[in-house]
């Protein structure tokens, strides 16, 4: 039933083949890409170049093809994203339901502390304590440096989990007295068992929505930050598409279109493709609702 209701979407199914797609060009990217990531295109001269035969979408400052920096692009934002929010949505949905079914201090404790980390903007939290773990030398073998994608991915699972907490917490709640719960405490279930066989189980459709948008968030936060110049860097033969949104600043004033609407258009793209294929396993999870499939 969820199966139908899922392809009934239509838009979900479009986006299902467009991340697809995407995902083949990103990981056959040595074939799929015509240059390499920081390769420039060998018809001088070749700075700006409008997109043509030999650079379809473009080049930049330095003859780089445009087209192929998207495929890399995408590949290092979709690590970031998809990365991220597994490890965020595992730790909150974790400790959602472990606040909702013991309840209690512990219950209120964990919630205080999920409403401290959401009651700051998220922006400027990201970038205090960004500087805060960067500035501690012996937690870098285990971070990166601060401009890696491996300290990026931690920065977001960080906090990216609050959110995730609370929706799991909430459905834990309205689970946890219903009488399947009950029959299994009867019979000696343990509270571990529980949470891992019923109420994890039973919660999957409001845990794989906050998967989806959280990856969504992970990767327009990574562009942001790089943006204003804290995203990763791009090092040798790697960027992101937030480090091609940051490096068009300035593109659409001097004339050079291109190098803004391209990585922004990829942006938009994969961020409604996902909050797509979001509102589509919402509907499709939802045991309450009847769609006459």
């Amino acid at each position: 039933m969820a199966f139908r209701r899922f392809v009934s979407h239509r838009a979900a199914v479009i986006s299902c083949v467009i991340l697809g797609l995407l995902t083949l060009l990103v990981i056959f990217a040595p074939f799929t890409a015509r240059y390499g990531v920081n390769e420039s295109v060998q018809v001088p001269p070749n700075s700006f170049l409008t997109p043509r035969a030999n650079a379809w979408l473009g080049t930049d400052d330095i003859g780089r093809d445009l087209y192929s920096r998207l495929i890399y692009g995408v590949r290092v934002s979709l690590i970031i994203g998809l990365l991220s929010a597994l490890i965020s949505v595992t730790i909150g949905s974790l400790v959602g339901a472990i606040a909702g079914f013991r309840g209690g201090k512990f219950d209120d404790i964990m919630m205080r502390v999920t409403d401290l980390f959401l009651a700051f903007p998220f922006l400027v939290t990201l970038l205090i304590v960004r500087n805060v773990l960067g500035a501690i030398s012996w937690i870098q073998p285990i971070t990166g440096e601060m401009n890696s994608v491996r300290f990026i991915i931690l920065l977001f699972s960080i906090f990216g989990w609050m959110g995730v907490a609370r929706i799991v917490r909430g459905q834990v709640l309205s689970l946890k007295e219903r009488e399947f719960i009950e029959a299994a405490r009867a019979v000696g279930a343990s509270r571990r068992y529980i949470i891992r066989r019923h109420l994890l189980p039973n919660s999957i459709g409001p845990i794989m929505v906050a998967l989806t948008f959280s990856v969504v968030g992970a990767i327009t936060g990574e562009s942001t930050l790089a943006f204003f110049g804290y995203g990763p860097q791009a090092g040798d033969g790697a960027t992101s598409l937030g480090n091609l949104v940051g490096a068009a600043k300035g593109a659409v004033q001097t004339g050079f279109w291109w190098l803004a609407v391209f990585p922004c258009l990829m942006l938009v793209i994969i961020a409604l493709s996902v909050n797509f294929i979001g509102d589509a396993l919402r509907d499709a999870t939802d045991t309450q609702l009847d769609r006459g499939n």
